[in-house]
């Protein structure tokens, strides 16, 4: 008998493999919830952050993963996940947003990112398991002391 899980599983199951790899990596990690949503973690590493959203297939044989351009947003991080079910392990594909819009292939009916856009030589090594791109898209959380001068945080 064939695993399936269904659609919302699957991208549950992204949505927590990846805040592992980046608690491995040093982030602290908060999750959003819902599902219409622009943003899936909210990430942080000393007084840096990162937005991340995360795109989730079940396997190899998907054709990719559903998004239109519209949908990319500027700075956060897109981590596209492939689950290798039932018995691989998670693969992740990372992109800024100008990468991830870069893939997205537009058609009359739907819009998809590819996985074997992914799988070429070339750009397997410039985005699986490309965790630096979460470290190097860090921006500074806005301090006490600079947010008293804007004139927030009145007592």
């Amino acid at each position: 008998m064939k695993f399936k899980l269904d659609r919302n599983s699957s991208h549950l199951a992204g949505e927590y493999f990846v805040p592992a790899e980046l608690y491995r990596r040093g982030f602290s990690v908060a999750m959003t919830l819902g599902n219409a949503k622009a943003i899936d973690l909210f990430t942080e590493q000393g007084t840096r952050t990162v937005n991340v959203q995360v795109k989730t297939i079940q396997h190899k044989k998907s054709v990719g993963w559903t998004v239109t351009r519209r949908q990319i947003r500027p700075n956060i991080i897109y981590i596209f996940v492939c689950l290798n079910i039932p018995d691989g392990s998670p693969e992740y594909y990372i992109c800024t947003a100008k990468e991830a819009r870069k893939m997205v292939r537009e058609y009359k009916t739907r819009s998809i990112v590819n996985l074997s856009k992914f799988k070429g030589a070339e750009n397997s090594r410039d985005f699986n398991g490309q965790w630096k791109k979460v470290r190097a898209a860090r921006e500074p959380v806005a301090s006490k002391t600079a947010s008293r001068k804007r004139g927030g945080l009145r007592r």
